[in-house]
């Protein structure tokens, strides 16, 4: 079972998006 490495896939692609969305926020201030 890959149990942990999909976790931790769904965890980084979580963060990533969340990054550029904070970046995204951050210009249009």
């Amino acid at each position: 079972m890959n149990t942990f490495y999909i976790i931790g896939a769904v965890v980084a692609a979580g963060l990533l998006i969340y990054l550029v969305i904070a970046l995204i926020n951050a210009e249009d201030l």
